[in-house]
């Protein structure tokens, strides 16, 4: 064993929506965590797993890609948002492991809905500053990014932003909140991805891509 494959392997994953759909996909692929894990008062954020030459950190989302683009982590799972916000030259996401399907869509209040269009500038309140500016871009529109990490569907009603762009499942929170979709920019899910560098030079993380794909596509055949 080189001195590169001696080292554990950190795998990175999410807090949150796509956790419990990906326990089952990393178990797939032999990546059990230890019980500890599942310990709901366990504050920790390192988790042995049964693989003795690998830990599991759990992150935020934003935070995995941010481990794994730099080799702090050399393998994860995130959104596919969280990519497209993020232009790190070291990520590659090579397998969609077919599950957190969502969009991320343009909301705004359903009273007064449309009352902005021809608008050369708007004041959008959401999480993903570096997309929205990219979609209102393409449209001729400038936009003046709010950034919040959560309660989007507040900015609207307390005057902070006139429109949000946010992940969209059910839309129940929107309506709830008095919004309306108006606009899907992407559809999103969640994707295995791996460091570039740790890619190249351990054959470990090549043979997990591998064994994530072919279950991948074994699921959606």
């Amino acid at each position: 064993m080189t001195a590169v494959n001696s080292a554990p392997l950190t795998f990175a994953i999410p807090k949150g929506r796509i956790l419990d759909e990906a326990l089952p996909v990393m178990e797939r692929a032999g990546i059990v965590p230890a019980d500890a894990f599942h310990d709901k008062k366990d504050r920790s954020l390192s988790f042995a797993t049964t693989r003795e030459d690998m830990r599991l950190i759990r992150v935020r989302a934003f935070d995995v890609a941010t481990f794994v683009a730099h080799g702090a982590a050399q393998m994860g799972i995130v959104g596919s948002d969280v990519i497209e916000e993020f232009d790190y030259s070291d990520l590659y996401a090579p397998v969609d492991l077919e599950i957190g399907r969502c969009h991320l869509s343009v909301a705004e209040p359903k009273d007064g809905a449309g009352e902005t269009d021809g608008a050369s500038h708007l004041r959008v309140a959401t999480k993903y500053p570096n997309i929205t500016r990219r979609h209102f871009e393409a449209h001729g529109i400038q936009a003046e990014c709010v950034k919040l990490n959560g309660a989007m569907e507040l900015a609207p009603t307390l005057g902070l932003a006139g429109r949000i762009v946010d992940l969209v499942s059910t839309g129940a929170t929107l309506k709830q909140n008095g919004l309306v979709e108006t606009d899907k920019i992407i559809d999103i899910s969640a994707r295995l991805i791996v460091n570039r560098a740790a890619l190249k030079t351990d054959p470990r993380v090549a043979q997990l891509v591998e064994t994530f794909r072919a279950n991948a596509e074994r699921v959606a055949a």
